[in-house]
């Protein structure tokens, strides 16, 4: 899907991301992807160019196998000098969290680049569920 570089397409992205995959993976792993998502559409929003016409491409795969539905997560923009990368934390700064929350979130991540810009991608490899934690509901 494309959305606007703007804090607007962050969110049409969460509420479409959440409105097609409910049911597909669990709760848990259904908030995690849309965080993941949120943090990486916002930081093309504020860190990269646009693409074209002034938006971002954002995808998502589900692939399933025997373990449970795996998930890539892309999200695509005009590019940024030198591109994401994990800045050391600073107790003290507003900002500067976000890849720390894809990295603990997500099952790996990493940038592709292109003549069109930068794709941003985070897997989300199936998590089987133990017995022991299944509670009814």
């Amino acid at each position: 899907m494309v959305v606007p570089q703007h804090a607007s397409g962050a969110r049409v992205a969460r509420h479409r991301l959440a409105a097609e995959l409910t049911g597909v993976v669990s709760p848990a792993v259904l908030a995690d992807l849309v965080a993941v998502l949120a943090e990486l559409v916002g930081n093309a929003v504020r860190h990269a160019d646009p693409l074209p016409g002034g938006v971002v491409r954002v995808a998502w795969r589900v692939r399933t196998t025997p373990e449970g539905p795996q998930v890539r997560l892309q999200v695509t923009d005009g590019g940024a000098v030198g591109g994401p990368r994990i800045r050391p934390p600073d107790m003290a700064a507003a900002d500067g969290r976000g890849l720390h929350i894809v990295n603990g979130l997500a099952s790996s991540w990493g940038v592709a680049r292109d003549g069109l810009g930068q794709s941003v991608w985070a897997d989300f490899d199936p998590v089987p569920q133990r017995p022991d934690l299944v509670t009814a509901g």
